[in-house]
Formats: structure tokens, sequence, C-alpha cells
């Protein structure tokens, strides 16, 4: 899995092959862990974080809910980060905190004995679902549904929460889809296994809110504030399943994702079955952020502030990637 040296592992940068943990970790038996997916983009200043600070407040939301105690401060993680992207030589990432309840007894309930571990990775990943950055996905509404709010906490990022995420892709992939979208506990649209959903109807976004038992995204809520910027309506309200194939535009977007356009659901073409110009328009104003076409009027980029060497006879496929070059895809969700 390892494409770079060094990882970050209770408070120092190690080796990759260095950093393990024990059988009996609580958080592989009873999912006892909260995390973020995090881009580093190549920008024409060097490498920058997108929005660390807003995934970082997150990560201790999360864990606030779940009464994990992290032991570092918000500033401690985001010096990490930086530090371990300069540690690895890196133009660009994808970059995974984790914190976890350790190894300890095998009681449901931790009662003090399992220790809390922090761990960050910095991979060469690319887009999370293939070419259809450019062309489209094609997905589908899954049978499986996300849970009701007051079962587990949508809006924590929590490993056991993604057992739900599992079963929607899984369920995908064996329809010949790229993706799938759960619907709420209410029958009405929630989001897709690994990213938030839009839809565009009649000049106008639409997207569920976020008591759809959603999370509610760091790039969605970036969305929310390009639309405003580019003067597109939004309306954050309740859609039914119906909405997908009557939409004149659908998208999905995530940290992994990034804006991913929609040409189909359920075998059913969207719009025209290519990109629409609102989307387009999106994503433009997204990746212009990281060439320089959009201003970053919102001091959502962190320069890493670090001359990388010139690796391009390491690895010249991977360092330096620019929005919509497409890598490997992760098939993990983010």
């Amino acid at each position: 899995m390892s494409n770079t040296s060094f990882l970050w592992h209770n408070g120092r940068i190690k080796p990759w092959a260095d950093a393990s943990v024990h059988v009996s970790t609580h958080a592989l038996h009873y999912g006892s862990s909260v995390f973020e997916g995090e881009r580093v983009y190549a920008t024409p200043q060097g490498p920058a974080y997108f929005r660390l600070a807003e995934h970082t407040r997150r990560l201790f939301e999360s864990a606030a809910i779940y009464e994990i105690e992290i032991g570092y401060s918000e500033d401690e993680i985001n010096a990490a980060c930086m530090e371990l992207i300069r540690a690895n030589a890196m133009r660009s990432a994808y970059v995974r905190p984790i914190v976890f309840r350790g190894a300890g007894g095998l009681g449901v309930l931790p009662k003090g004995g399992s220790p809390v571990e922090v761990a960050i990775m910095a991979l060469d990943w690319g887009a999370y679902l293939g070419d259809a950055v450019e062309k489209g996905a094609d997905v589908c509404v899954s049978s499986w549904h996300r849970p009701a709010p007051n079962t587990l906490p949508s809006w924590a990022k929590a490993g056991g929460n993604y057992l739900s995420s599992q079963l929607i892709g899984l369920e995908a992939r064996r329809g010949g889809y790229d993706e799938g979208i759960a619907l709420g506990h209410n029958g009405l649209l929630s989001e897709g296994a690994g990213e938030n959903l839009f839809l565009v109807k009649r000049g106008k976004l639409l997207t569920p809110p976020s008591s759809a038992g959603i999370l509610a995204g760091i790039t969605r809520d970036s969305v929310l504030t390009l639309a405003a910027d580019l003067g597109i309506a939004v309306e954050e309200r309740d859609l039914p399943r119906e909405a997908l194939y009557t939409a004149d535009e659908v998208f999905m977007t995530g940290t992994a994702a990034e804006i991913t356009p929609v040409r189909s659901v359920d075998r059913k073409v969207v719009g025209p079955g290519t990109p629409g110009p609102i989307t387009r328009q999106l994503q433009q104003a997204f990746f212009g952020l990281f060439d320089g076409r959009t201003e970053d009027r919102w001091g959502w980029l962190s320069l890493i502030n670090a001359v990388v060497p010139d690796r391009e006879d390491q690895n010249p496929a991977i360092h330096g990637r620019t929005p919509h070059q497409q890598l490997a895809p992760m098939e993990a969700s983010a």
C-alpha cells in the first residue's frame, strides 16, 4: 500500500513499516476510530493543504462525540500534517489523519484500558472515481439506507460509520456502477457512499440538508460558498428519489471525489449525458483555487512553505499532479 517513506505516529515521524498496532486494538474490534481525508495540491506557490484547519477541527469534533481524548492540540496536529509532507518531499498528496482506541481489554466499553493512538499517513492517490471527474459517473440508488440520526451520529467521521458506505459501494460495483447513492431513514435522498450529493434544476443548485443523515462535507461547504460567489441560487431541502431522474445535472463532492459529475442514475441518463454547465462552472472555480485562476479569498489554502526537491527522476507520473490528471483510483471511501 505504501508509496511514501514516512508517516507520523504518536508524536513522531517514523518509517512506514515501523508503524504497527496489536490485534487486540479496540478500534479493530469495535470501530472506535475517527479520521479525516485531506488533500495537498501542487500550486504555483508550492504544495498547499486545502482547508486543513477545518479538517482538523472536524477531527476533534468527531472525537468529542465518541469521548475520545486525542492528547494533542489542533495546532500540533496541523503542524504534524505539514511536517509529514516535508518529510516525504511531496508536491501533492492525499492525507489521512486517524485517531483510534488502541490495544487494551476486549470489552465494548474501553474503561480507560485502551490508550488512544494518533497517526497521519500521506499517499500519492488520485481521482476517487477515476476518469468520471471528466466524463461523469454512472451511479445507482442503493437498497441500503443511511441510519436514522438517533442511531449513529452522521456528523462524526467515524470508522464504524463506513460499514454502511461499504455495503452501498459493494452493491453498486456488483451492479456495474461507479458508485451508489443512499436514501435516508425517511426514504428521501441522503448522500453517496463517500460523497455529498448535488442536483441542478432550472439553474438552481439543490442539495439534501445536513439533517438528512449526511456527513457535513467540507468540500460540500466549499461548493456552497463558490456557488454563492458565482451568483448560483442554492437551496438545501429534502429531495425525493425521483428528483435524480428529472434533474438537469447531478454531481457529487468530497475530498476524495472533489467535484465529480454524474452522467446516469439507475441507467437513466442525466440531462444530455455529459457534465452540465453549472457543474463545469463549479469545477473550474474549485480547481482554479489550485492553479491560480480562482483567488483564494477565503483563506482555504495553507502553504507548506518548503522547497520540495525535484523527484521527477523517481516518479514523474505522480509528483506534481495537477487537477484532472488521473492517477490510480482510490479503492476506499474517504
